[in-house]
């Protein structure tokens, strides 16, 4: 996906274009990392992405200048993805994998086994109200332990809410990095999860092996 052409966009696709004449998979490549740079640094690229492979499937993250917002599993659709952004947040995106070094950096270390805390700036714009509140406070949940969805609604401020706290679960933009994987049912059944139970239930493993 393209970030929208206006005249300051436009500017840099002209210099870059005289940079590389010639029309190749590796110029164009070359062209679109540049392009990339220089729309970062000139404050026109809204929405930045990259995929990464992991245990659990391809992922696709997203950044604003602001933070990480947005991780999506192979199965929700990344291309849907990427046009529910472009909606939501701004059509000026770009795959720039450069703005999420550092993310890829530690979720390769959280599936190694090597991180049990996540350091990154996040960006929670795509949750609202109650949601978002329920999301700060899954943030909370430490590795290797769990938290019923009741005891997520109670510390939320909402103890009657457990539905609205699994919504919350389910709706998470940031799957990993905000552990929904850690709420589970108040019976000890590990409960729903976007990318599956067999998903929910391997990273909760993963966590309680290290």
């Amino acid at each position: 996906m393209n970030a929208t052409t206006n005249a300051g966009d436009q500017q840099v696709i002209d210099d870059l274009s005289a940079l590389f004449p010639a029309n190749d998979d590796d110029t164009d490549a070359d062209l679109h990392d540049l392009l990339a740079e220089r729309a970062d640094a000139a404050s026109l690229l809204d929405v930045a992405y990259r995929t990464i492979d992991s245990p659990i499937g391809r992922l696709l993250l997203a950044a604003t200048p602001e933070g990480l917002v947005r991780i999506a599993f192979e199965l929700e659709d990344h291309c849907a993805v990427l046009a529910r952004l472009a909606d939501e947040i701004s059509p000026r995106i770009l795959r720039s994998p450069g703005r999420l070094d550092a993310a890829a950096a530690q979720l390769e270390e959280y599936f190694a086994g090597r991180r049990r805390q996540f350091d990154l700036p996040i960006d929670l714009q795509l949750a609202h109200g109650f949601r978002r509140t329920v999301l700060g406070h899954m943030r909370e949940i430490a590795y290797g332990t769990t938290a019923s969805y009741t005891a997520i609604a109670s510390a939320a401020g909402r103890p009657a809410a457990v539905r609205a706290a699994g919504s919350a679960c389910a709706t998470n933009p940031l799957p990993v990095i905000v552990p929904c994987h850690r709420v589970v049912c108040s019976d000890g059944s590990i409960g729903q999860y976007l990318a599956g139970t067999e998903v929910k239930q391997a990273l909760l493993d993963m966590e309680a092996a290290a």
